[in-house]
């Protein structure tokens, strides 16, 4: 599988953007897809999954509950996150990953995603 993230940029704090991230190589309906994050000095944190063989069902990390949105689009072969009421804090390198056979209470670990995408930066000003 290969991964391709694309969509980050520069915002205001309160801003939007939505990340995007096309799979190819592997049957999209069997993944799950998720969004990691990683800030400077920070370990890398997990922002939302989705289940694409599970009637799409979503997780979301504490920290972006109410504000991040999953979603996919299955004939496009593609991962969204749609970032409402950005903060300063949710400045980082966005990672997409998709794994096979994970699961629910592993959705959440780094470890249960076999492919990465290269990371799209989201720089959020103040």
């Amino acid at each position: 599988v290969q991964l391709q993230a694309s969509g980050g940029g520069l915002v205001q704090t309160g801003g939007s953007l939505r990340l995007a991230c096309v799979a190819s190589g592997r049957t999209f309906s069997l993944l799950n897809l998720a969004w990691f994050r990683q800030a400077p000095g920070k370990e890398r944190e997990f922002v939302a999954a989705i289940r694409t063989h599970n009637n799409d069902k979503t997780y979301y990390g504490e920290s972006v509950k109410g504000r991040f949105t999953i979603s996919n689009d299955n004939a496009k072969n593609t991962v969204y996150l749609q970032m409402d009421s950005l903060r300063p804090e949710d400045t980082a390198v966005y990672y997409c990953a998709a794994g096979e056979r994970i699961v629910y209470w592993d959705i959440f670990r780094r470890s249960s995603y076999t492919y990465w995408g290269q990371g799209t930066l989201v720089t959020v000003s103040s």
